[in-house]
């Protein structure tokens, strides 16, 4: 977890790997809002979850990384991130599922999933996050 010396801030190591490869904004926000869950319910999971979510209004995952949204786009990427306190609802893993099935086609494209122009918007979720997995997966594994 994020040890931080002045609010928001935190070494770039202490930081999960996918934030690691994400831009300074993406690295700010899950400092920020990791720092703050720390003081109001300590170190740990909750903490890092607290965070996450947080991520998740205002970045997106993409591969090993996470990008920011488009301006029209901000707010919970899942019914997880959507919820409140003791939340326990299906999370995407960062991909947005409240985008456009253009926008996910998109990112699609750009990861080169095959089969995404029979997908539904679900199955194009399903594929994103399966693909992000694996490219999260190898840069943990080379770096």
């Amino acid at each position: 977890m994020p040890k931080t010396t002045k609010k928001g801030t935190a070494k770039k190591s202490e930081l999960p790997s996918t934030i690691q490869r994400s831009d300074a904004k993406a690295q700010r926000t899950f400092a920020k809002a990791h720092d703050s869950a720390v003081e109001e319910y300590g170190e740990g999971e909750r903490a890092h979850r607290v965070a996450y979510g947080a991520l998740k209004h205002t970045h997106e995952k993409v591969g090993d990384h996470w990008e920011p949204k488009d301006k029209g786009a901000k707010g919970p990427s899942d019914p997880q991130s959507e919820g409140g306190r003791d939340t326990s609802r299906k999370s995407a893993g960062g991909v947005d599922m409240n985008a456009s099935k253009e926008h996910l086609y998109d990112l699609a494209k750009r990861m080169d999933i095959s089969g995404r122009s029979n997908m539904s918007k679900k199955e194009l979720v399903d594929a994103l996050q399966k693909a992000n997995d694996r490219k999260t997966a190898k840069a943990r594994s080379k770096g």
